[in-house]
């Protein structure tokens, strides 16, 4: 996530120090916490939350918990992801909703901090969740704050509630009242009310709000915070918790690339939850807030169980299903390939879902190289060709494929490197669906797996050849580790950030960069397996 690059930066280059060390002395844990408390001050957290969360880190960090760890640098990387999911809250906190509807939710918060495109992501969240909502124009001092409330309802396909135009006409205490009422009477069950905000805290923002709130006795106040102001984040909510009060907090503009101080800060500070967090500009980009998935990707130990729901919530089942006995019976075809990478897109930012892998930090500048539009041009390139084409790359020969690459506006080595790599994975997903481990080109041989799918095993009774490397240095090496029985291969990666994960005794079934049961069970389940 953006807004904690720099943070997350810091963290891993502290850990990376650690990952040499036997055992922690106390002056390894000082300075470790000493970095720690510089990375926190820079990302413009809060000193109070900061000392707090140091003293806490360093307490354990010299326990026994760290003592008798067989990989000490892994233990403290665990004790800080464990204080990180406590001042961010501890546990998801859901929407609590009424027990006869409508439930009536409140935004607040300052002028520019995204209230009203908020309002339709929660409109479009709740709607996918089964609810019927409406939405509210209680703003109506921001110049068109009506209209654009409007243009964002008609986006999320969520009805407006706007008796009045705005632009410092009407009442806003009325209009709620007469909101919750309309909701009865349509039978809509959440009306989401956008009010007025400020540039800056004041009386009568505060007077306005309260009134509001005293009229419709809304289920949920939401406390709507721009994650890149930094420092005054926190003044501003004890504000806003002192005038109005508000149950939770949601997060917006945490693509941006501020330090993000303020949401290690705000929940800590107030005591109240975070409960969503808004990850971009479009409607779709809004996620609950999973305090333990949050701290996981500042430490770079990915975010599995929120890939597996989008990918879920994209991808349909019984066409996977379909899919699978395809690639195993040799069936796949461009076809297949044109309607999965359709799925992929639907699922949202290619570029956001690599990002929630472990140890995605080490690959900032490839993800940040990372072209989304290429996966336009092979569907431009796919639907160029004819159904034969489509079923049977075989056809493909040279005058075809300028034909193709003509319609599609690319080039003969764009059609070429495409039909190249569609054989590829669809050979790779082969071996896959009969069981085995594919071999991935760059990799080397993947350790402890059968066989690697890609090469020939040499017949029996016949030893293998050995290296047939030019090289008479590199030629006795090869020949050495195949000897020894070791893979002649270039090393497998070590594991995620940090060291974690580098062996499966060095602590690993306490390490948080391990996979848990439940992500596994969720991933089985989403294969198919």
């Amino acid at each position: 996530m953006a807004t904690f690059g720099t943070l997350s930066d810091r963290l891993a280059e502290t850990f990376k120090n650690l990952r040499t060390k036997g055992k922690l002395s106390a002056s390894d844990v000082d300075g470790t916490v000493r970095e720690i408390r510089r990375a926190l001050f820079d990302a413009d957290v809060s000193f109070d939350v900061v000392k707090q969360f140091t003293a806490k880190v360093r307490e354990r960090a010299l326990g026994d918990e760290v003592n008798r760890a067989l990989n000490p640098a892994q233990q403290v990387v665990q004790i800080v992801n464990e204080e990180l999911v406590g001042i961010l809250g501890g546990q998801q906190r859901r929407l609590q909703f009424a027990k006869n509807p409508p439930t009536v939710i409140m935004l607040a918060g300052l002028q520019g901090t995204g209230k009203t495109t908020l309002a339709g992501k929660l409109a479009k969240w709740l709607v996918k969740d089964g609810h019927t909502p409406l939405l509210v124009a209680a703003d109506l001092q921001r110049p068109n704050a009506v209209n654009q409330l409007q243009v964002v309802g008609g986006q999320a396909g969520v009805p407006v509630f706007a008796p009045e135009v705005g632009n410092g006409v009407g009442d806003p205490v009325k209009v709620a009242k007469d909101a919750v009422k309309h909701a009865e009477r349509s039978h809509h069950d959440v009306v989401i009310i956008d009010t007025a905000g400020r540039l800056g805290v004041d009386a009568e923002l505060m007077k306005q709000a309260a009134n509001i709130r005293n009229a419709t006795k809304p289920d949920e106040v939401l406390f709507v915070i721009d994650a890149m102001i930094g420092q005054d984040a926190v003044n501003t909510a004890k504000a806003f918790q002192e005038g109005v009060d508000f149950t939770g907090v949601v997060l917006t503009k945490l693509d941006g690339d501020a330090r993000g101080g303020a949401a290690l800060s705000v929940a800590s500070i107030t005591g109240r939850p975070i409960i969503f967090a808004s990850t971009g500009e479009s409607l779709d980009d809004f996620e609950p807030f999973h305090p333990d998935r949050m701290a996981s990707r500042i430490l770079d130990l990915g975010d599995i169980l929120t890939l597996i729901e989008q990918a879920q919530q994209a991808f349909d089942e019984e066409e996977a299903m379909k899919v699978a006995e395809k690639f195993a019976t040799d069936q796949f075809t461009l076809e297949d390939f044109l309607a999965q990478m359709q799925q992929l897109r639907g699922a949202g930012s290619i570029k956001k879902m690599l990002g929630m892998l472990p140890g995605a930090g080490g690959m900032k500048q490839q993800l940040e190289n990372f072209d989304e539009r290429e996966i336009v041009r092979t569907e431009a390139i796919i639907q160029s060709m004819t159904i034969a084409e489509r079923r049977n790359p075989k056809l493909l020969n040279g005058s075809r494929r300028l034909r193709i690459a003509r319609g599609s506006g690319m080039t003969v080595t764009d059609v070429n490197q495409l039909v190249a790599r569609f054989e590829q994975a669809a050979k790779m997903m082969k071996t896959v669906a009969r069981g085995g481990m594919p071999q991935i080109p760059g990799m080397g041989p993947i350790p402890g797996a059968g066989f690697s799918g890609g090469g020939k095993r040499p017949p029996k009774g016949k030893k293998s050849s050995g290296s047939r490397s030019g090289n008479p240095a590199k030629r006795a090496a090869e020949n050495a580790a195949l000897a020894s029985g070791a893979p002649a291969g270039p090393a497998a990666p070590a594991g995620s950030g940090f060291g974690l994960g580098a062996g499966a005794g060095a602590g690993a079934a306490g390490a948080k960069g391990a996979p848990s049961e439940e992500e596994l069970a969720a991933l089985q389940k989403l294969l198919g397996r």
